[in-house]
């Protein structure tokens, strides 16, 4: 497990460079494996997962829109930087553009070569590739004060009259199924989270005898875990056999699945081990950390009424 900033920045760069973040595209009959990978990722470390899936879904991304992909790219970190789109704004530049503004949540911001921004243009909101070594292009110290997910180096980011090259048309980037399959990615991040948090109690029984009321919590954690983990591998499947499907519906109800679950096991490996494991194991304190800001990508409530009026257009709701 990587245990830290430079640690984890240090192991998000070999990854890039060792192939090891070349995964699947999903909806391409291996969705299964991608989210694997990235559970895997969740579990060693959620601030590398966050690096690690940004760097593949930027690829997949290129590759949904039909930018061919220089194959030096892949040995690049990339990461997408799309929260807030009206944050940032873009005025043509010949056959380019120019990005102008800050932009909040930029995980990666002193790590990444290349992100994928999007901004509002005079014809809607674009998707943007940007250097981000390029003039203009300036992380903001300070802007992330927070304990978790510190060591995914994220910032705001402004941008003074950045050259950026577009990527797809106005609205292309949000109109793509692929974007709610990546939203489903995160979800798996999410999952191997809260694994790695879950695996503290775990090895906690192994070691010793723990009470019933420890045991108790265990077997919940198994029973959250286990039926997050069908469903997040079911909606593989499903994105797999129907790649164009109702895949909005699908990744809300995969991210609100695993969110819960991810909130069930950090209550309950808390309340069956105390506060030992978060005052003396700084392994199992930087996860619960670092996973407790990760789920907050949920819109909660949101993201729930938002579901809702899914099923309610639905009709039939597949019950």
């Amino acid at each position: 497990m990587t245990t830290g900033g430079e640690p984890t920045a240090a192991a998000f760069r070999s990854a890039v460079l060792g192939g090891r973040l070349d995964l699947p595209l999903p909806g391409g009959g291996r969705t299964a494996e991608r989210f694997a990978r990235l559970v895997a990722l969740g579990r060693a470390d959620p601030a590398l997962a966050r690096l690690g899936e940004g760097h593949a879904d930027a690829l997949a991304i290129l590759a949904e829109l039909g930018v061919a992909i220089d194959p030096a790219w892949r040995r690049e970190p990339w990461g997408v930087w799309a929260a807030v789109p009206a944050s940032v704004t873009a005025t043509r530049d010949g056959d380019r553009w120019r990005l102008t503004g800050e932009r909040q949540w930029c995980s990666g911001a002193g790590l990444l070569s290349r992100a994928l921004v999007t901004a509002t243009a005079d014809d809607g909101v674009r998707l943007f590739s940007v250097e981000v070594g390029a003039a203009g292009v300036t992380p903001m110290a300070d802007t992330w004060p927070a304990v978790g997910m510190a060591a995914s180096d994220s910032r705001t980011v402004r941008f003074d009259g950045v050259p950026a090259d577009a990527v797809g048309g106005p609205g292309r980037y949000t109109a793509r199924p692929g974007f709610w399959h990546g939203g489903a990615g995160v979800a798996a991040c999410w999952y191997g989270g809260a694994v790695g948090v879950a695996d503290t109690l775990h090895d906690a029984a192994r070691r010793r005898r723990l009470g019933p009321h420890a045991m108790a919590h265990l077997g919940a954690v198994d029973v959250a875990l286990t039926a997050a983990r069908r469903v997040l591998f079911a909606a593989a499947d499903e994105i797999d056999a129907n790649p164009t499907g109702d895949a909005d519906r699908l990744a809300h109800q995969v991210r609100a699945s695993v969110e819960a679950t991810a909130t069930i096991v950090v209550d309950r490996v808390g309340r069956a081990l105390g506060a030992g494991p978060l005052c003396q194991d700084a392994g199992h304190a930087r996860r619960v950390a670092d996973l407790t800001v990760y789920v907050r990508q949920s819109h909660a409530e949101a993201d729930l009424a938002h579901l809702g009026e899914l099923v309610t257009a639905a009709g039939d709701p597949g019950w």
